[in-house]
């Protein structure tokens, strides 16, 4: 593999009348189908650490929230594989995010978003 950096995109799943552990489920079903693909990795988004006592003891998971791993070149198409698993059931909704941006649309707001993340990276 050549020397780009690896990207990490946050994935925010909701669905219509979902409850926590049904969202928790959609979740981890497509975190495995992800892993399916050409990304470096992709986990589920920890936010902190629970409480001293409580019964998790570990990082704080948050539902429907997954951070990917990729090339910039492979974003593209995870970003068309979450859009059409999103489109198996209806009521979902997928929300992208990368550095302050955020993007839930079409495939030319992609693009758009993809060029203002490389403008971004270049005058870093």
């Amino acid at each position: 593999m050549d020397n780009q950096e690896f990207m990490q995109l946050n994935i925010e799943i909701s669905a219509s009348d979902a409850t926590e552990e049904e969202l928790d489920r959609m979740t981890r079903q497509l975190r495995r189908e992800i892993r399916e693909t050409d990304v470096e990795s992709v986990e589920l988004l920890k936010e902190g650490t629970a409480p001293a006592g409580t019964m998790s003891g570990g990082d704080v998971v948050t539902i429907g929230s997954l951070v990917v791993s990729a090339l910039p070149t492979v974003l593209p198409s995870v970003v068309a594989f979450v859009q059409a698993w999103s489109t198996r059931t209806p009521g979902r909704t997928i929300k992208f995010k990368y550095e302050g941006l955020e993007y839930e649309g079409s495939r030319e707001d992609l693009e758009k978003l993809l060029d203002r993340i490389e403008k971004r990276k270049k005058k870093k």
